[in-house]
């Protein structure tokens, strides 16, 4: 029996006790961090830093015609943000929202990504400090797998998400979440566990779709979205590591998150604390 096996033997035995005991969700929490610490030595780390995705996409500006003001996009959030596993810059989640935003307004866009490989909510706000000048038109955000493998409570994940939105919204920016993807349909991680991670990231999801609801800033829901496609094709959606997209699954998220954004640029910026209408993909 290898020490993986022996590993899940435990923490099996653990969450039998914990659920007789009437403590099945803290079990669930401490099964998926013992098979999260499994799949990270599964998990080949033979990829380096994201591509550098940053600058200037969309038309140029013709001669004798006035020169067109950019838009200012940012990328904010953890590894799924950064473009993590890519090979190309082109195959980041912010070139492909990038194109798609210039070619439907007609207009370029500046892209900056500020995400990080490993980011939690609580980390957003460092983030956001990087992209103060000048400020983003618009910020996509894509966090929460770190928070669910972390045990961070959703509610607590949630509040670090929305500090980031509202301060992108002082800023003058238009905000779109993508909220946590399916971690359920990560092979690393095997059953009855995955179902367990499930729960988990539908729980913050919904955690997060509420809290962002609040501020005005438009939810997408990854998890429910993309999920099923991801769960069905993994070979496709998932990249060498079994873990992060595959350049397949990286436009597929891309995809699902562009036309929040586009819809976004044409409202009015937010502010803070204003009471507005929620809007969720």
């Amino acid at each position: 029996m290898s020490r993986a096996d022996r590993a899940r033997r435990v923490a099996r035995r653990a969450a039998y006790s914990a659920t007789v005991g009437g403590g099945a969700g803290l079990a669930g929490a401490g099964l998926l961090t013992v098979e999260a610490l499994i799949a990270r030595r599964v998990i080949p780390r033979t990829q380096g830093r994201p591509p550098l995705a940053d600058g200037t996409y969309g038309p140029g500006s013709a001669p004798g015609r006035p020169a067109r003001v950019p838009v200012r996009l940012v990328l904010l959030g953890d590894s799924l943000a950064a473009g993590y596993g890519t090979s190309e810059p082109t195959e980041t989640p912010g070139a492909i929202i990038a194109w798609q935003v210039a070619q439907t307004v007609d207009r370029p866009v500046e892209l900056r990504t500020a995400a990080v490989v490993g980011a939690r909510s609580a980390d957003l706000l460092a983030q956001v400090d990087q992209v103060r000048d000048p400020p983003p038109d618009i910020a996509v955000v894509m966090v929460g797998a770190n928070d669910v493998t972390g045990r961070v409570r959703p509610s607590d994940a949630a509040g670090g998400l929305v500090a980031a939105v509202e301060a992108l919204h002082e800023l003058g920016a238009r905000v779109v979440v993508g909220t946590c993807p399916d971690l359920g349909t990560v092979r690393p991680v095997h059953q009855p566990l995955r179902w367990v991670a499930r729960q988990l990231s539908r729980r913050l999801a919904a955690a997060q779709t509420t809290a962002v609801a609040r501020t005005g800033a438009r939810t997408v829901r990854l998890g429910d979205l993309l999920g099923p496609e991801f769960d069905a094709h993994p070979d496709q959606m998932f990249g060498p590591d079994r873990f992060h997209p595959s350049a397949t699954g990286y436009a597929t998220a891309a995809g699902a998150l562009a036309p929040s954004a586009i819809d976004a640029l044409a409202e009015e910026p937010r502010r803070a604390h204003e009471t507005v209408p929620a809007h969720e993909t």
